[in-house]
């Protein structure tokens, strides 16, 4: 999920649990190389254990810092590991925000969805205080010059959404949204920041940043940038990142979560889309040329194999490799959330669109 806020929807969306041993057809074309059939097995990662928040996580945010890899997740006070490289040993280090955040929220004890990035020295870390299908959410900012834990100061609230039943008076669109599973990108060219957010609720939308990065500017006004127009509107987890010419939305669409109770109908689970712009406040578009906001992305990885159901994903410029990452399903491990594992491929490009290896 980035935020199992699919926990609460109505069962009709689902179709009766398949069998635990799950085989997945075989796509119709080989020769196309955007074809599920070239879709890659995730880099195995492993840990000194194989606890949470470590080879198992949810919504991952990797960063690379000296000679190590730090990875953020999802649980834990934010749970942060560390590694030698990508594969591992992955080690459990500490939390973010052990105790609470001081947002002011239910959920503030179990924060979702951290998202990590190195500006002018210091380390930023935005997350989410939100509850199972609750759209009364908001995203936090954490900073640190180290990332250890310890060396964290919270700052609470950047930016929240509203029930409008709850608050018939909130602006728009923080009253059509759901403030979650935050991402920060600062465009290198014009050095302006926005942040992009959304899960459900209308999906995908996007804030500029006042040049702190402490809060949200209400000009100019923000964007619309994805959106799966058919109910419930599985679409979350954005992430933006340039390579070359062109601005990438990365997101996760359908269902993230409790596999294990009840599964989705075929397609319906997670998987990875991606559409490109020009410009990091999009539009964004597929290659048949659909906007996001009208339901369009390419789907970049899905289920294969014994890949179940990959998402919250981002991506890490390490030298000059582009990375990949997400968590997923392991079938021939379990389906439960706590079995979820960090995965990671590389990004090459065939005609300015991303393919993995």
């Amino acid at each position: 999920m980035r935020a199992y806020n699919i926990l609460w929807l109505s069962a009709a969306l689902f179709a009766a649990p398949w069998p635990f041993a799950i085989a997945f057809a075989a796509p119709a074309s080989n020769s196309d190389p955007f074809s599920p059939s070239k879709w890659p097995m995730p880099n195995k990662v492993y840990g000194e254990d194989d606890g949470w928040g470590t080879v198992h996580v949810h919504d991952p945010s990797v960063v690379k810092r000296g000679r190590y890899y730090y990875s953020f997740s999802t649980h834990l006070g934010i749970a942060i590991a560390r590694a030698p490289t990508l594969n591992g040993p992955w080690k459990h280090l500490g939390s973010v925000i052990p105790t609470a955040s001081i947002i002011d929220l239910p959920g503030r004890d179990d924060l979702w969805a951290p998202d990590v990035s190195f500006h002018d020295g210091v380390y930023y870390c935005y997350y989410s205080v939100s509850t199972f299908g609750s759209q009364n959410s908001a995203i936090g900012l954490a900073t640190s010059k180290t990332l250890l834990p310890g060396s964290w100061t919270d700052h609470g609230e950047v930016m929240r959404s509203y029930d409008p039943s709850d608050f018939p008076d909130a602006p728009s669109p923080n009253n059509i949204t759901n403030a979650i599973d935050p991402n920060l990108y600062i465009d290198p060219g014009t050095q302006k920041a926005v942040l992009s957010y959304g899960s459900f609720w209308s999906d995908i939308w996007q804030f500029p940043l006042k040049h702190l990065l402490f809060a949200v500017e209400s000009s100019p006004p923000p964007s619309h940038l994805a959106l799966d127009p058919t109910p419930p509107q599985a679409v979350e987890g954005a992430f933006l990142h340039k390579s070359e010419d062109w601005y990438y939305l990365y997101f996760s669409a359908g269902i993230c979560c409790g596999y294990n109770v009840t599964m989705p109908a075929k397609g319906k689970e997670y998987k990875i889309k991606v559409g490109r712009g020009q410009t990091a406040q999009g539009p964004f578009f597929d290659r048949n040329g659909t906007n996001l906001v009208d339901g369009g992305g390419d789907i970049v990885f899905g289920s294969h194999d014994w890949v179940y159901g990959p998402g919250g994903q981002g991506v890490l410029v390490d030298g000059n490799r582009e990375i990949l990452y997400y968590h997923y399903v392991d079938t021939r491990v379990g389906y439960g959330d706590a079995e979820k594992f960090l995965g990671w491929n590389e990004i090459h490009y065939l005609d300015g669109w991303p393919v993995l290896e």
